[in-house]
This record gives C-alpha cells, structure tokens and sequence, in this order.
C-alpha cells in the first residue's frame, strides 16, 4: 500500500537561490512525520510548498509530491482549493496572525464548514461549538462568539486545529505549532493533535525544532540542514546513535534528562557558526561548522546513503555513536 503523502526531490527556487534542494519523504495514514532543523533550514517553506502557498517569488523547480495517488504540483488553482481545508488541514506557526481579528472564532471556523461543507446558519454555529468542545475549549458555546483577542494563546492554538480539522482531513501539516506557549499547554496542545490523530487516522507532518517533542511524538524523523535532508530514522535510533554531525550537534545542544531524571548539569553545547545560505556553494553545506569534516567535503555533495534499515545520512565518514541518551531523556 502506497503512503498516502510522498514528496520526491522536491526543489524550491527563488530567483537567486534554492532554499529546498532534491527533498523527499513519505507519510502513511495515521503516522507522525516530524521534520526538525534549525530556523533557516526549509522546513517551513517545504510545508508551504505541500499546500501550494509559497511566497511571492518561489516557485517549486521540480519535483513531485503525491497525496491520496494526485500529484499535487500538477492540479490548477481550483483543484488546490477544493484540497485544502478538506483533505488537507494545516496548523500555521502564529495564531494571531492567522486568526482575522474583527471576526469571532465561531465565524471563521464556520468559514471553513460553509466552503467545503456547505453548512450555514445554525447547523454551522452548532457544529464550531462541536469542534471548540473537540479540542477542549471550555464553555464552548460561550466562547463560539469571542474574537482572537479574548482568547489566551493556547486557546487561539486550539482553534487553529479546530478549524484544520473541521473536515476531517487525511492530512495534517502543523508548522511549529507550539511556539511561544508555556511548556505545559504545549504538552496539552501536542497530547490534543496526537489524539485527533489516531481519532481520524489522520497523517501528520510536524515541523518543530524541539527535541523532545520529536522523541514523544513522531513515529519517523527528517533531520533538514540548509534545504537538504541529511538524516531520516526513526526517533529510537536517530536519540539512540546519530550519524551525522549535524545532528549529534543538535542533540548535544538541547537539555536533556539523566538517569535520575535530573536534567544534566554544565553549559549546553553548541553548533558554531551560522546556517549556510541557499547560494551556490559546493560540497557539503555543514562543512564550514563541521569539527569533522574534511578536505574532500568541500569538492561534492554528499548522497543520502543507507547505513542500515530505515536509515538514510548524507555523510560518508559518520561514526556510530553508541553513548547518546536514548530518546526518553528528552522530555518538554
């Protein structure tokens, strides 16, 4: 059985650069696909490029990206439409920004009910009350005719997903959706996607930086570094021994418990330098802030190899690394 999302060397251009270069990955029904990286690194601009919004200016070069058995790159403008908000939801990075500030939260989530379900009135009111309640927002009918701005920021997130989810979706691409809350309501938030998950068997792609909510949550991880995947596994074993520098680098630089389920003492690690930019360099683009790299690094692009089943690294001298913590030290 096919997955029912599968991106292949997926390229993204601008007119003088090409922040996503030959990206691919896949996501089954009912599986959490996360995609981690530094702020820079495309991950953000891959899920734009899933929902066909790029920004003004970039366009997808080539590539494919199948979803349900439909090549998304070749439907037209309306065929898009009818897509997204249907079959495909998606959880945008700033809440405030996406919410229209001068209608109520019942309005715009009946919004999407009266596009795609062609409900109106009192069965599109009855039904957002339904959501809101869904992802637990109490008095829900009271709350169905609050603006944004009476909504704390946990609760505008979780009228985000009611409004992703409101159809039902197959797939559900959540871009940082738990930036700048508390650590608690991003637990409750993250708890509350991964019930809807199972709930509609819904795929999801989960773009984060966080460590730990890649430990707790994804089923499979795509390590991005300036545009380009340079490791896939499954959280397990990426926690358990990472192969690629960049991505030992990203675990040593987040706190992490130990055994006694203390967080570890001293300062943090840290990446030196700055993500590459998306110009024309050669070789590999961690070279410059590798503390392994080599001469030959800088000649060719590393291929993504496979080391051993369901692993991919783009670096041919990776070391495994048996003493990392394993992923549940990593806690939010």
């Amino acid at each position: 059985m096919a997955p029912l999302l599968q991106v292949e060397n997926l390229t993204i251009r601008f007119p003088r650069a090409e922040p996503v270069r030959n990206l691919s990955f896949e996501a089954g029904e009912g599986e959490t696909l996360a995609i981690v990286g530094e702020s820079g690194s495309g991950k953000s601009l891959t899920a734009l490029a899933l929902m066909r919004l790029l920004p003004r200016g970039a366009q997808i070069a080539s590539g494919r990206i199948a979803f349900d058995g439909r090549d998304l790159i070749k439907l037209d403008a309306r065929g898009m439409r009818h897509l997204r908000g249907r079959d495909i939801g998606m959880i945008f990075q700033e809440p405030m920004n996406s919410l229209n500030p001068v209608m109520t939260i019942g309005r715009q989530i009946g919004e999407v009910l009266r596009v795609h379900e062609r409900l109106t009135g009192r069965a599109a009111r009855a039904r957002a009350i339904e959501l809101l309640e869904l992802v637990r927002i109490p008095a829900a009918e009271k709350r169905v005719d609050d603006y944004p701005h009476q909504l704390s920021g946990g609760m505008r997130q979780r009228v985000m997903i009611a409004m992703a989810v409101a159809c039902k979706p197959k797939l559900l691409i959540a871009d940082e959706p738990t930036t700048a809350l508390d650590v608690t309501i991003q637990a409750q938030v993250l708890d509350l996607l991964d019930t809807l998950r199972c709930e509609l068997r819904m795929a999801v792609v989960l773009i984060t930086h966080d460590l730990g909510v890649v430990a707790q949550w994804a089923d499979k991880v795509v390590v991005m570094y300036a545009g380009r995947k340079v490791e896939e596994a499954l959280p397990g074993d990426l926690f358990d021994n990472p192969l690629h520098p960049y991505t030992r680098g990203l675990l040593a630089a987040s706190p992490r418990l130990k055994n006694d389920f203390h967080y570890r003492d001293g300062a943090l690690s840290e990446i030196p330098g700055s993500i590459v930019s998306a110009g024309g360099e050669t070789g590999c683009p961690f070279r410059p802030r590798c503390a392994e790299a080599r001469a030959s690094c800088g000649h060719h692009m590393p291929p993504l190899t496979v080391p051993a089943p369901e692993r991919l690294v783009a670096c041919p001298f990776t070391v495994p690394v048996e003493a990392m913590p394993h992923a549940a030290a990593f806690s939010l």
